[in-house]
């Protein structure tokens, strides 16, 4: 019997407060679990240089974890001078993820920036942030839509979990004990319609069956149905945003 007496299927309890940042025009804290993640989205009128005249927005992000978000103390990434190697992958996942989803042309020539501060981590932070994100991103889009009449821009759903191998045993939404002693570990970003963005697979001691990526592919599939089942109730309707 896994943590909570979770079924090998079953997600952590997911609460998404949305709203929760005063200031920011899109935000949400993602709770799942003991994994506590706030995501933020800011509108800037501007874009990268490179893409400057190319007539289409652009949405990037940025990852962290706070120094007790872990039992023991993380030192701040600015105190080391540079993100590391597992950040910079971390934000450019939540990137591509969302970007996946979004008709950039009409945001125009403006950057979306999406927060991601790990607040607590106890497993599936980036996971967390990418599901978080996508309530945030919507929020920040409607935000567009005062000034902008109608902004249907999204193409679906988009949300993240993880899967693994641990023992002889299939597991959905990995907590850190399960993680760290998985010998297969698999991140998963899809849409709502079944379509995958990104898959992150490493077999940690040997080598797996094809029919084990089969059985992990399909668990995740049903997490994620779960979690965009999810972010539909707290977002309700966002059929202005949606691409016919």
């Amino acid at each position: 019997m896994r943590a909570n007496g979770r079924k090998n299927d079953e997600l952590r309890p997911v609460l998404i407060d949305r709203g929760f940042a005063k200031f920011a025009e899109g935000s949400a804290l993602i709770t799942l679990g003991d994994t506590k993640v706030l995501c933020t989205a800011t509108v800037k009128d501007d874009v990268p240089q490179w893409l400057r005249g190319a007539g289409q927005g652009w949405i990037t992000s940025e990852y962290g974890m706070l120094p007790r978000s872990s039992p023991r103390r993380i030192v701040r990434e600015a105190a080391r001078g540079r993100p590391s190697g597992r950040t910079h992958e971390i934000q450019r996942l939540i990137g591509r993820s969302l970007r996946a989803i979004v008709d950039l042309t009409l945001i125009k020539d403006r950057t979306i920036w999406l927060d991601c501060d790990v607040i607590q981590a106890d497993g599936g932070t980036r996971t967390a942030s990418v599901t978080g994100s996508f309530v945030a991103l919507c929020d920040a889009l409607t935000w567009l839509c005062g000034s902008e009449q109608g902004l249907p821009c999204l193409r679906g759903f988009v949300a993240a979990t993880s899967v693994g191998i641990v023992g002889d045993e299939f597991l959905l939404d990995l907590d850190y004990s399960e993680d760290s002693a998985a010998a297969v570990d698999m991140n998963i970003v899809m849409t709502d319609t079944g379509k995958f963005i990104e898959i992150q697979g490493t077999a940690e001691s040997e080598p797996f069956e094809p029919q084990s990526l089969d059985a992990l592919l399909s668990l995740g599939r049903s997490g994620i149905s779960q979690l965009v089942e999810i972010q539909r109730d707290v977002l309700g309707d966002i059929s202005h945003l949606l691409a016919q």
